[in-house]
């Protein structure tokens, strides 16, 4: 485990393969933490790639941070995550990730070019009751409770809980802010989760997704997904010219189960375990468009 400052806050990454590899980062869904993807990216560097796994702030063992330099949540880990890429002095990085993770990578490829070697994404999130149902889950839970007790409520919501507990600066940190801070810059983060025409990614206009030039690859989604429609995978792929859509590695309906099972009995959703089957898939596009660092 290693960590570097960025913009203020401590960044928690780990670096796995042989430092020749083609460098590769990969971002998981939500707000999981880097362990969800270490399988994987153990995988790929036993097929001889550079990976990189981080836990983005606000999630696993990284500071929290909020702020409202940036239109998004997910702009601000775009922004991280080319700080740390060049940090690492990795030049331009296959980036690889799934739902929240693929709303990062896309960020980051439209952002900063510079560091993009390819993209390659899958779960994509968009429409009308994804979207909706986004916001809610990251923020309006928040922004209640923020205006109920206050910054110390918020401490006490399971998920920022657990961050104090894995991270306690982050106690300082939340203390550190108002309440009418926090809450500006949740209300801020909001509007990029309000179904808007033109926006098949939240809080990412269509024109500026059309700019997208890198070699991108989108794992389609299942036909009955809600979560991570199969239109939105296929806009984005009209979208971002030349960009290829491959067959999903896992049963058209694993992820329906998965997170079924996780809505019925409450536990962890087995649905990220889905990811290792990438693998191979990641391995030939990444040798494909990547080159070493």
């Amino acid at each position: 485990m290693s960590s570097v400052e960025i913009n203020g806050g401590v960044v928690v990454y780990e670096v796995l393969g042989e430092e020749s590899g083609i460098p590769v980062v990969l971002t998981p869904g939500g707000r999981a933490p880097r362990g969800f993807l270490r399988s994987l990216g153990e995988l790929l560097a036993e097929g001889g790639l550079k990976v990189l796994i981080w836990d983005r702030p606000n999630g696993g063992e990284s500071d929290i941070q909020f702020g409202d330099r940036w239109p998004t949540e997910s702009h601000m880990h775009a922004d991280t995550l080319r700080q740390l890429i060049e940090h690492l002095g990795w030049g331009p990085t296959v980036i690889v990730g799934a739902s929240a993770g693929a709303r990062v990578s896309i960020i980051t490829a439209l952002e900063y070019p510079e560091v993009t070697r390819g993209l390659f994404l899958w779960h994509i999130a968009g429409g009308i009751y994804p979207t909706l149902a986004l916001g809610n889950a990251y923020i309006v839970e928040n922004i209640t409770t923020a205006r109920k007790g206050g910054v110390e409520a918020v401490t006490e919501l399971p998920h920022w809980k657990q961050r104090i507990e894995q991270n306690p600066r982050n106690k300082e940190r939340f203390e550190a802010l108002s309440s009418a801070e926090l809450i500006s810059v949740l209300k801020l983060w909001l509007s990029a989760f309000i179904p808007t025409p033109g926006q098949v990614i939240p809080g990412v206009r269509d024109d500026d997704l059309a700019t997208i030039s890198t070699p991108t690859a989108i794992i389609r989604s299942g036909a009955n997904d809600e979560e991570h429609p199969l239109l939105t995978c296929y806009s984005v792929h009209a979208l971002i010219k030349g960009s290829k859509v491959v067959e999903p590695p896992w049963d058209e309906d694993a992820w329906e189960k998965a997170f079924a099972n996780t809505l019925k009995t409450g536990g962890p959703n087995n649905a990220f375990a889905l990811n290792d089957q990438a693998a191979p898939l990641i391995l030939d596009f990444a040798r494909t468009t990547g080159v070493g660092a």
